[in-house]
């Protein structure tokens, strides 16, 4: 058993949360120790490293008992290494529910983080074939805002669900390097086992590296593991349930292929619509090659593996209801009769836009998932300063989101941590 000396703040996990909270609490003079389970090997843009990061089974890759598959990034910057850069406003009415104010955090990571729709240069002829027949038919179809830089941004790139090479999509990997910079220390492939509690407190982590178990202690533990992690974790440490409820925000992609587009590389989510009051988010969503045709194949549609190149996508995503249950080694999340409803209506305004695009051979992949959370939510798991019942034990990641989702959620997660760590450092 290896122990070192006490530190400031321990934080369990690298994604966008974790990140700013060991960087901001780091740049005020905190002894900071950051453990990310996954590596932080540079990114390559490589389709065997982000199947390393999210396809492993049991570790990055569910799949739930409907034969559904829920997939997380287990790397250093979490899920932002290789999601759509999709920057949206946290729902500031939801928290301001639970007497949290995320304004002020908001309003100071839009002067450090690029949050702009793409110059028309860097959107896709696909992307715009689908937004020009969405607009056709009277839908609100706007440019989302992205965290990108477009002057290191390559038109006809595909790289951003793989892991941006270039520097061009901003990932919590900025701000874990930030940390680092400001004195923070990083362990990657540190798989936390525990929270170590004494006399009603949490005093420390249990973990394993390189088959070597480490104990590390510390004033502050905060747990940044995500919706699937922080609760297993919690869990595994005797002070969290065997069962947790969760959200999962299911996506189906709905395709179709078109004869005078010849495309398939450009960056995805460059514009779409949101239907608050539905729970249903809709945008264009081209993908890689490899993970159309899976796609495809999961269909049944095998006569359309070839053409990906012509194929247009639209990304139906939902906020589904709370339920289901993550467990220490498995998870359960079947789609309730109202996500089924809300997914049907949304394909269907999907297909009608792909016809007004001329698309022929339209069909819909299986429901999949990439948000896991709520699973330690506020209110309940945590308070509104996001402690647990345990004192020195704090959760900050998807987990912690009160209620339904259905919303991209790294600049929410990204202003919880802003926000924690202020709290941190005034106690």
């Amino acid at each position: 058993m290896h122990t070192e000396q006490a530190l400031d703040a321990i934080i369990v996990g690298s994604g966008p949360a974790g990140a700013i909270v060991a960087r901001d609490l780091a740049r005020r003079s905190w002894r900071v120790l950051l453990l990310e389970q996954g590596s932080a090997a540079p990114l390559q843009g490589t389709l065997r490293q982000m199947a390393a990061m999210a396809a492993v089974p049991g570790k990055g890759a569910f799949i739930n008992a409907d034969g559904s598959l829920l997939v997380r990034g287990v790397t250093s910057g979490g899920s932002s290494a290789i999601n759509f850069a999709t920057a949206m406003a946290p729902p500031m009415p939801m928290f301001a529910k639970y007497g949290i104010d995320l304004e002020p955090a908001l309003r100071a990571l839009q002067q450090e983080i690029p949050m702009a729709p793409l110059p028309d240069a860097l959107v896709g002829p696909m992307a715009a074939r689908i937004a020009q027949a969405a607009r056709a038919l009277g839908h609100d179809w706007q440019k989302l805002d992205k965290m990108i830089l477009p002057d290191k941004c390559r038109a006809g790139c595909w790289r951003c669900v793989y892991g941006c090479p270039f520097g061009a999509k901003w990932t919590a990997r900025n701000m874990v390097e930030e940390a680092v910079a400001a004195g923070a220390e990083l362990v990657a492939d540190a798989r936390v086992q525990r929270v170590i509690v004494r006399g009603g407190r949490a005093v420390g982590v249990e973990f394993v590296r390189h088959k070597q178990v480490q104990q590390r202690f510390a004033d502050v533990i905060v747990l940044a593991g995500g919706g699937i992690g922080s609760p297993r974790l919690l869990h595994a440490s005797g002070l969290g349930a065997a069962r947790a409820a969760h959200f999962a925000d299911p996506v189906i992609a709905v395709m179709g292929a078109v004869d005078d587009v010849d495309g398939g590389a450009e960056v995805p989510m460059a514009a779409g619509m949101h239907l608050p009051e539905q729970g249903i988010t809709l945008a264009d969503m081209t993908l890689p090659r490899p993970m159309y045709q899976g796609f495809a194949a999961q269909a049944g549609r095998i006569d359309r593996l070839l053409a990906h190149r012509r194929t247009l996508t639209v990304m139906v995503k939902i906020r589904d209801e709370i339920g289901g249950a993550i467990g220490p080694r498995w998870i359960s999340k079947s789609l309730q009769p109202g996500d089924r409803r809300k997914l049907r209506h949304g394909a269907d305004l999907a297909r009608r836009i792909l016809a007004q695009a001329g698309a022929r051979h339209i069909f819909n992949s299986v429901h999949f998932a990439a948000h896991p959370g709520g699973s330690v939510r506020i209110g309940e798991g945590v308070n509104e300063q996001l402690q647990t019942s345990t004192a020195g034990l704090f959760v900050c990641d998807a987990s912690v989101i009160p209620e339904a989702w259905g919303l991209p959620p790294t600049v929410t997660l990204l202003c919880l941590g802003r926000r924690l760590a202020e709290h941190l450092d005034g106690v």
